[in-house]
């Protein structure tokens, strides 16, 4: 995990709902370092999550996900950077993690 300072200094980052390629931290940067996304579906229908790593899409939900609310631990660094997320109307993100100011 090179590029990641220091691995307990966790900071957040909220992404509402219908957000497209919403970058994490001000720039964002090869090295950055997601823990854990909380994932808030409000509506089963539009709650799709979709994590990106530079140019590389992860699918984090799906469309239909229950109505509730996720932990996700997922310690990745990103090779390509920066992370991004992608939100679907009905669901909103929590992401932890140590991203570049």
């Amino acid at each position: 995990m090179s590029g990641v300072a220091n691995p307990y200094r966790y900071a957040y980052e909220t992404v509402a709902a219908s957000q497209t390629a919403q970058v994490l931290g001000g720039t964002g940067a090869v090295g950055d370092y997601v823990h854990r996304l909380i994932v808030v579906a409000a509506n089963a229908t539009a709650s799709n999550v979709t994590l990106i790593d530079g140019s590389t899409s992860i699918v984090i939900t799906g469309a239909t996900t229950p109505v509730g609310t996720y932990s996700l631990e997922l310690n990745m660094a990103a090779a390509t950077g920066p992370w991004k997320i992608t939100t679907g109307s009905g669901v909103s993100v929590i992401a932890v993690g140590i991203f570049t100011a």
